[in-house]
C-alpha cells in the first residue's frame, strides 16, 4: 500500500465537525488528523479508510458512506449512532488496534460488517 499523505491540522478537523467531533478524516489520498488524535490507532483506522476508498473508486465510497449514514438517520438513530452503524466505520473500529490490518485485509472486507 502506498503511504498516505498525513496532514496534521486541528483547524481542518474542526471544520469537518458538523455532526460529530472529528479527530481525523480521510480524504483520499490524505489523512487529516488533530494533534490530540495523532497516534498509531487513529492512523491505522484512517489507513483502513484509504483502502476502502481505493476499492470504491473514491466516489463510490462516499456515496455508500452517505447512504449508510442516511439509512441510520431514517431508522431514527442520532447522527453519532448512525455514524457508528456505517459498515466502513465498523470495519475500521474493529481493526484499528492491528497496524498490519490495512496491509493484510481482504478486498472489500467492509462487506463483512453489513
Amino acid at each position: 500500500m502506498k503511504t498516505p499523505i498525513i496532514i496534521r491540522s486541528d483547524i481542518i478537523c474542526k471544520a469537518f465537525s458538523l455532526f460529530i467531533t472529528v479527530g481525523a478524516i480521510t480524504l483520499f489520498p490524505f489523512i487529516i488528523v488533530r494533534k490530540d488524535y495523532d497516534n498509531e490507532i487513529t492512523l491505522t483506522h484512517e489507513s483502513i479508510h484509504i483502502k476502502q476508498q481505493q476499492e470504491g473508486f473514491i466516489f463510490g465510497f462516499y456515496a455508500l458512506y452517505i447512504f449508510y449514514w442516511a439509512k441510520g438517520i431514517a431508522k431514527g438513530l442520532s447522527s453519532s449512532d448512525a455514524y457508528f452503524e456505517i459498515p466502513y466505520e465498523k470495519e475500521a473500529y474493529a481493526n484499528q488496534y492491528n497496524p498490519e490490518y490495512p496491509l493484510t485485509r481482504k478486498k472489500n472486507a467492509w462487506k463483512d460488517y453489513l
